[in-house]
């Protein structure tokens, strides 16, 4: 068999910890010398990472957020994506204790009159949500893109 396609539903969440490092080492592996495409299904984020170029974000059955992996790691923008972030721990004990965790409210969107759409924000990244929504995402980037040109001038 030389599939081109490989879905791959919570393959590692079974295993013990000593065998998925290894198992992931394979499927990279293959990716790489077999040029596979994987739809890989996964809870845990820092995985998806590891083995993903894009990744969907669901939201009970929803796409909320489509980017490149580092795209979406280094600038989440909705709401629902922050938190999964936000989740993930951090090796480092001190470090974990300070962090900030973020809680998604679903409650905070009104799709009541101003219905969702999924938009492309730039990059190739995708964001579900309203008009209103979109908008304040947008102006977020813009601020966060100013930012970043302002440093990288000093």
């Amino acid at each position: 068999m030389e599939p081109e396609l490989v879905v791959a539903d919570e393959p590692i969440s079974a295993l013990d910890v000593s065998i998925r490092a290894q198992v992931l080492n394979l499927l990279k592996k293959f990716q790489r010398e077999k040029d596979l495409t994987y739809l890989f299904i996964a809870h845990d984020l820092s995985i998806v990472r590891f083995i993903s170029d894009r990744i969907a974000v669901i939201y009970k059955g929803d796409i909320v957020e489509i980017a490149d992996a580092e795209e979406l790691f280094n600038f989440p923008l909705h709401p629902y994506t922050h938190s999964l972030i936000s989740a993930i721990p951090i090796p480092d004990p001190q470090l974990e204790k300070n962090k900030v965790l973020y809680t998604y409210d679903p409650s905070i969107h009104d799709y009541s009159e101003d219905k969702p759409e999924f938009v492309n924000i730039g990059h190739d990244h995708y964001v579900y949500g309203n008009k209103k929504e979109i908008e304040s995402i947008r102006n977020s980037v813009r601020k966060m893109s100013r930012f970043s040109r302002s440093r990288s001038a000093n």
